[in-house]
């Protein structure tokens, strides 16, 4: 009988265990944080492989914004962001949303960005809304 229940905890912490290599649900830009409020640029997660550019922070919005700046298309943004011609002269990947909960999930009250269809992607056929931040 002890070794049914030995092999049957032994079965669920293997099972339990395998648990862990499921990727966390959300996009690519939700896992490296892409639109997280941010002082410095420790303080933006990054991607954990090449593919991806490293995020800075972006301090010239309210509250910082982890992102990527001077992109060229959305072929240069996380999965789950797109590269829009902010009206600074820049780009940047802001994260894609439906509303603006999405946006503000790791921002402040302060700091929240909005869900703003108005706004220019460098890809003409993007056809999303993204999250924006309070500019300075």
């Amino acid at each position: 009988m002890n070794r049914i229940v030995v092999a049957m905890c032994t079965a669920g912490l293997f099972a339990w265990a395998g648990c862990g290599d499921d990727p966390p649900p959300g996009t690519e830009a939700d896992h490296v944080g892409v639109g997280a409020e941010c002082v410095t640029n420790e303080d933006c997660p990054q991607p954990v492989d090449d593919s991806v550019p490293a995020q800075i922070c972006l301090q010239q919005f309210d509250g910082g914004y982890c992102g990527i700046e001077d992109c060229t298309g959305n072929d240069d943004c996380p999965d789950g962001s797109a590269c829009v011609a902010h009206d600074d002269g820049v780009n940047y990947c802001f994260r894609v949303c439906l509303d603006k909960s999405e946006c503000n999930l790791n921002r402040t009250i302060d700091n929240q960005s909005n869900c703003s269809s108005n706004i220019t992607f460098v890809d003409p056929n993007t056809n999303v809304k993204a999250c924006v931040p309070p500019s300075s």
